[in-house]
Order: structure tokens, then C-alpha cells, then sequence
């Protein structure tokens, strides 16, 4: 008779955990019941592109690559794009839910308020199953009784709200989570503008007061009405408690070279061939040593200290003595030398009026116009539906939002609570450690237990020498804890497979080979540890998503893939221009042009190329762009000086990889009018991989493009100089000929 599971959540924990009781233990061991207090599957993950209902922006790009953000046996479509949004990682569950789980019996609009232990004699009342209570959204009641109780409700249960004197505060106050346009955070229409605060410096912090600033520049840059009042008049506060690293959404695996390839920054950050084997955890206890390594490996992978964008965001060398922080965004930096962000260390004290206050500074930031709380989460939410037996069990601290809950084998089960499970109750929940630990308690449950003798000899040696409870409750009041205290991924996918007797797979082929040492890539995904009872449904759908993975290295390394992106996403903005221009007819002067280039970030248009987007059945956005206003003095060779000026609008298509300059309307230059140029990048001889040594030849990425004016050509040549992720400088040229016209324009553009 099969045991009953009775799994509490149907977000990405919760539905592996069904796929894995389901079809990684012998067919007909368990029977699955899922509950969720949403009307949808997902969790965090929206279900389509309007859908606002859960705690993540539905366009909201993931941070990590589609190579990680998935499970073992389920590939992304092959037009995916590499970064999904939100909602489409909601559409990948639904197909997950349609392919593995049709067999659960799922409850929607059903939130479990209940879980109490069947009779036993342990303290706790653990022994003998779980009587389980849930109420759906029209008040109905319902109890049943499981064998085994398994929480997927997940680490974020409630947004958590610092501790701080409020005042008379009568501005917008909301958590980060909660923010999903300007509209809906600046609610007076009429407001003057001022600062919007946000409190917060990790993840999160760094991520919507990226966001924030990219909808402030789009508001304030972009054609048509804006969505607020005085969107110019607004800018980002953001208060930090310590530097972070801010790492862009593409980094170079060749970081030195001077014409770096780029790749999605978890395909370099999980390359298992620049680590040593077997694998030991880098995450935890941060001593001084490791610190200062960690940090020196963040510099060289970002080419700087960050001084380059202000001084409140470089990290110090004695900055390096703390264990290092985290963040991913592609905007921020570049954001905060603009300008639009500023940047204050300390910790929000106090509210009052418009005014806060910063400790231990005493710093005073007036002209606040709204709060954006980045403080992120607190889990007790999550389990409170457990008896406080069972809390006082697995040592809830509500305070600690790191490590919430005290749990042995990273993160899955208490030995004293053997018939309940957790599956995602972390940070970071890298989808393949989700996966790993629902297959854990699958193989640990049908087993019989933890102390049953059917254990496999594996998984029995893990539970003797694992010390995660032990660990897991020092590092809570351990200085030097890492930001990520459980374990970093790659480490907790060896342990789990250990366990699991699993052996991580090779790859289908060749993989490029990367300096120093001359390796090949070796890249590490939830399809590289396939189930032992794979169908072949699930070996083709792991093995497509490898190709995927594979494809992409390749791609990255061996082409100018990646690269627009890289140049569109550095261009963000002030640069100063200065430029040449060299005629041979008397008809156009010669002189030289000193100014500025502003790239002003806004939200794509369809201005010139609304065919592409009628009828489009994919992502139907056209992302972001630029409007590019330059400004200056132009000195003729005769002496005759004016201002000049002109504007051009830039884009990056994602579908495409590419990078496009369009000329303005002469009657609205904020609006595209038609195509002036798309950049081809020329790929140079050291992006071959097989160049070990990297193949400086000291020139960066060139490029070319071509524009046939009436009857006068545009010979464009273009020079990217990146230093590691960041573009340092640049130069555009263009040779002009025609029956007319005979010039040409050399300018070089540098911060």
C-alpha cells in the first residue's frame, strides 16, 4: 500500500518534491497530495506576464541562466532566452507540473492552517503519521491523515520589516517585494519629487534600486507622457550596511584578455575545472585567508575595486578582511556613477516627516519622497502551522534570517521529526540543490527512516557524518559567516549525490579549454546528475539540456555571442567625446568636436519597427534601449566655433544578439524614425579556446557596419576596450563617400 505524503506548497521545491516521491522512488511507494494557498502553481514565480499576485515583478529577469534555473529532466524550449523572466519561469513549472506531477493530487486555493502528530510516544508525537487541516478560500474545512509530511512552503513567508522609529511618517512605505512600478510607489500625483529610500545593501537591495532607477531614467527619457510628475526630479538613495560585489548578469571567462568573451555568469561561477577535487565548501566560516581570496577572485572577475563608480561603493583593502557580499544587476554601478543613485553606509535609525536618519553616522537624508524596504524575509510564516512542540524541535529563531531553521543533511529533516521533510527552505535555492533534496527524502523515506536497516550503505554513511544542526546553530552567531551560510552549490550537489550514489555525468562532447591551466570547461547543471531511474523521456530532455548548455560555451567562446549585450549594458551613462572630423572637399569643414555622449536607458519602443511585435507570439517585448544625446563644441579649422548636438537611439535585440543605432524622427527626437546601422562584431583570433594562453594581441573587440545614405556610403568601424566586464573606452570612425561627400569622423569616447 503506497505511504501518503502530504507536501505543503506547489511552488519549485514543492512540485520536484512531488516529481521525485513520484518517479525517482519504485513506481506506486507514494501516494502525493499538494496543498497551496494560492489559486496557482508557482510560489514566487508568477504565471504569466500580468500576473502581480505573488512576491516577484512578472518581467523581473532571473539571475541566474536557464542552464540553472531548471531541474534535471525538464529542458527549456530552444528559443528561450538565456535570462528568463519571471513569468516565464512560471510557464517552465507549469510544463514540469503537466510532464511529472498529473498523478499528485494538487490543491489550489487551500492553505494548510494545521499539522499536528499522530499519537506516539516521543516528545514530540513524530512517530506515527500527521493529521493535516486546511481551509479553502470559500471556508470550507477539510481534514485527512498522511504518513509523511513534507514543507515546501518556502524560505520567503513574509516580508520582514526592520525595527525603527516611524514618526510621522506620511510617505509611500513598502518592501521591495511589493514594488512593481512608479505609479503604484509616488501616489501623489502632484509630488515636487525627492528621494526615493532604499534601506537594504544585499541582493535584493542592489536589485530594486537598479530596477527603480531604470524606470526613473525610462520615465524621464522616453517619449510620450510620463507615468509620473517630475520623473527628472527624482533620484535613489541607497543605504548599505558594507560594500558589496555587484556583478553584472554576463561575465568573461578570460577576464585579462583584451578582447574578453562573455557568458552568463553561472556558466563561469559553476566551471568545476577551476576548483580542486573533491570539492570543499567555500561557504560557512569565512577566515581571514579565505576572505581575502574570495574578494581578490570578485576584483579580478569585475576588473576594479568599483572605486571607478563612487567611493561609497569601492571596496577597501581592509574591506577585504570581512567575509564578501554578493549582487547581481547590470545597471547599478553605472546607475550610481551617473548619479541616480547615491550611495550612503550605515543603518536606517529613524523616520520622521521626510527626513531619515543614518547610524552610527547620524547622517541626515531630507527630501525622502517614498521608502522601498529591501530586508528581506523571515520564514517563521512558513512552518507556523506546526506545533510549537515541533518548532521548539528544530529551534525556530525568527530572528535569524539566515538560518531560520536548525536541519541535519542540509537542510531536509530533523532526526528527532524523521517523518517530516523540507525541500527549498533556504536562501539561494539553487534548483538543483531543491532537486537533490527532494530525491534525498525520497530515497531516506522509502527506505523507511533514518535508522531503518534497508538504508543503502551511501546514504547510511552520509547521515553518520553529516553535522549540518550543529553547523548550522554555530554560524548563527559566528561573525564571520558567509552570506550563504548553508553550503555553496556546487559543494552541496557532490554531497547530496554522494549520498545518493549518484556520479555526476560527462559532457556529450568536447568542451572549450580555458587559461591558465589549459582545462575544459566544466560546467556544472542539474542535468548533469540525471536519476538513476531516468525514462527515456527524461534521458532525451537531460541530454537536450546539455546540448543547450554546451551549445552556449561554445558559442560564447568561439563567436562575438553575448558581446552586444555586454557593450549595450556598459554604454549606460556620461562619456566625453572627442572627435575628428577630416574633409577633402571645401564643401563640408574640416575640425575637431569636444563634448559629451549620454546613453539614457529606457524601456524599448516600438518606433520604426512596430512589424517585428504585431502578432508576436513570444515575449512581445522589445526591452531596453538607449536615447543618445550628444553635446558640444564644434572648432572648425578656420577658427569658426558653434554648439552642436545630435541624437541617435540604441538598441539591443535579445532574440537576435544584436546591437542597432537608429537615426531620430527630426520632428520628435525622442522617438526612433528607421535603421541606420547593426553592429557586426569581428571575432578575433584569441577567442578560440584552443589559445590556452589567452592570445593578448592588445586590441579589443572591433566591429563594422555599413549605411548607404542616397547616394553617399557610411563605412563604420567601431573598437570596444573592455578592462575585464567593464567597457573602459571606445572609439567609432566612419569613411563618408559619395559624389559629395568625402570625409572622415574619428571619435574616441572615454569615462
Amino acid at each position: 500500500m503506497p505511504k501518503t505524503v502530504c507536501i505543503v506548497g506547489a511552488g519549485p521545491s514543492g512540485l520536484v518534491a512531488a516529481k521525485s516521491l513520484l518517479h525517482d522512488a519504485p513506481r506506486g511507494t507514494f501516494d502525493v497530495t499538494l496543498f497551496d494557498a494560492q489559486t496557482r502553481i508557482g510560489g514566487l514565480w508568477p504565471s504569466h506576464r500580468d500576473d502581480a499576485s505573488g512576491l516577484v515583478h512578472p518581467r523581473m529577469v532571473a539571475n541566474q541562466s536557464k542552464h540553472t534555473v531548471q531541474f534535471s529532466d525538464l529542458a527549456w524550449p530552444d528559443d528561450a532566452p538565456q535570462l528568463p523572466r519571471a513569468w516565464q519561469v512560471g510557464q517552465y513549472l507549469a510544463r514540469y507540473l503537466q510532464t511529472y506531477c498529473s498523478e499528485a493530487n494538487l490543491n489550489l486555493g487551500c492553505r494548510v492552517e494545521k499539522a499536528e502528530p499522530l499519537q506516539s510516544s516521543s516528545r514530540d508525537g513524530s512517530g506515527l503519521g500527521w493529521r493535516v487541516q486546511a481551509r479553502t478560500l470559500q471556508g470550507e474545512v477539510s481534514e485527512q491523515t498522511f504518513d509523511y509530511l513534507l514543507v515546501a512552503s518556502g524560505f520567503f513567508g513574509k516580508p520582514a520589516h526592520p525595527s525603527i522609529s516611524l514618526g510621522d511618517v506620511k510617505i509611500p512605505v513598502l518592501h521591495s517585494s511589493q514594488y512593481r512600478d512608479l505609479q503604484s510607489l509616488l501616489k501623489n500625483p502632484e509630488s515636487p519629487g525627492g528621494k526615493i529610500l532604499v534601506v537594504g545593501g544585499q541582493m535584493s537591495g542592489v536589485e530594486i534600486a537598479g530596477t527603480i532607477a531604470s524606470h526613473l531614467s525610462s520615465a524621464a527619457n522616453s517619449p510620450g507622457p510620463s507615468p509620473i510628475a517630475n520623473p527628472g526630479k527624482y533620484s535613489i538613495h541607497h543605504i548599505i550596511q558594507r560594500p558589496v560585489w555587484v556583478l553584472p548578469l554576463h561575465t568573461s571567462p578570460k577576464p585579462t584578455s583584451s578582447a574578453p568573451p562573455f557568458l552568463p555568469l553561472d556558466l563561469g561561477s559553476y566551471n568545476l575545472a577551476n576548483r580542486a577535487h573533491p570539492l570543499a565548501n567555500s561557504q560557512g566560516h569565512i577566515s581571514l585567508e579565505a576572505a581575502k581570496i574570495l574578494h581578490s577572485i570578485y576584483q579580478t572577475v569585475l576588473g576594479t575595486d568599483q572605486s571607478i563608480f563612487a567611493p561609497a561603493v569601492a571596496v577597501s583593502t581592509a574591506d577585504t578582511d570581512n567575509p564578501p557580499y554578493l549582487a547581481v544587476s547590470d545597471h547599478y554601478m553605472d546607475f550610481v556613477r551617473s548619479g541616480l543613485i547615491s550611495v550612503s553606509r550605515g543603518k536606517l535609525q529613524a523616520l520622521s516627516g521626510r527626513e531619515a536618519t543614518v547610524s552610527p553616522s547620524n547622517e541626515k537624508i531630507s527630501d525622502v519622497a517614498a521608502v522601498v524596504l529591501a530586508t528581506g524575509f523571515e520564514a517563521a510564516s512558513s512552518i507556523s502551522f506546526l506545533p510549537e512542540s515541533v518548532q521548539e524541535t528544530l529551534a525556530l529563531n525568527p530572528k535569524d534570517l539566515n538560518n531560520t531553521v536548525a536541519l541535519a543533511f542540509h537542510g531536509t529533516y530533523h532526526p528527532d521529526v524523521p517523518n517530516l521533510g523540507f525541500v527549498g527552505f533556504y536562501r539561494s535555492p539553487y534548483w538543483g540543490v531543491m532537486e537533490m533534496q527532494a530525491r534525498f527524502l525520497a530515497a531516506l523515506w522509502a527506505a523507511g527512516g533514518p535508522s531503518s536497516p534497508s538504508l543503502p550503505a551511501s546514504l547510511r554513511n552520509a547521515l553518520e557524518q553529516d553535522s549540518s544542526i550543529e553547523r548550522t546553530v554555530r554560524l548563527r552567531s559566528d561573525p564571520r559567516a558567509s552570506q550563504f551560510p548553508m553550503g555553496d552549490y556546487p559543494w552541496l550537489m557532490q554531497e547530496f549525490a554522494a549520498a545518493l550514489g549518484l556520479e555526476i555525468s560527462s559532457p556529450l562532447g568536447p568542451m572549450p579549454r580555458l587559461p591558465p591551466a589549459g582545462r575544459e570547461m566544466n560546467i556544472l547543471t542539474p542535468a548533469r546528475y540525471p536519476a538513476k531511474s531516468a525514462t527515456e523521456l527524461q534521458q532525451a530532455e537531460t541530454a537536450k539540456s546539455l546540448r543547450q548548455t554546451e551549445g552556449t560555451a561554445w558559442a560564447g567562446l568561439t563567436s562575438a555571442r553575448f558581446l552586444a549585450r555586454a557593450v549595450f549594458r556598459s554604454l549606460l551613462g556620461e562619456w566625453k567625446l572627442e572627435r575628428e572630423l577630416r574633409s577633402k572637399l571645401p564643401s563640408h569643414p574640416s575640425g575637431h568636436f569636444s563634448g559629451t555622449a549620454k546613453f539614457l536607458l529606457r524601456e524599448g519602443t516600438r518606433d520604426g519597427r512596430e512589424a517585428e511585435f504585431d502578432g508576436d507570439e513570444g515575449d512581445g517585448e522589445p526591452g531596453l534601449e538607449y536615447l543618445y544625446v550628444e553635446e558640444g563644441d564644434f572648432t572648425a579649422a578656420n577658427g569658426l566655433s558653434f554648439r552642436a548636438t545630435r541624437r541617435y537611439v540604441w538598441r539591443y535585440d535579445e532574440r537576435k544578439d544584436r546591437l542597432s543605432v537608429w537615426f531620430v524622427r527630426t520632428d520628435d527626437q525622442m522617438r526612433a524614425d528607421y535603421l541606420f546601422h547593426e553592429v557586426e562584431f569581428v571575432v578575433p583570433k584569441e577567442a578560440h579556446p584552443e589559445q590556452d594562453s589567452g592570445g593578448e594581441t592588445g586590441k579589443g573587440w572591433e566591429a563594422t557596419a555599413g549605411h548607404l545614405c542616397v547616394d553617399d556610403f557610411y563605412d563604420v568601424r567601431y573598437l570596444f576596450n573592455f578592462k575585464a566586464v567593464n567597457l573602459w573606452d571606445w572609439r567609432l570612425a566612419y569613411a563618408v563617400k559619395g559624389p559629395k561627400k568625402d570625409y572622415t569622423i574619428d571619435g574616441v569616447y572615454s569615462r
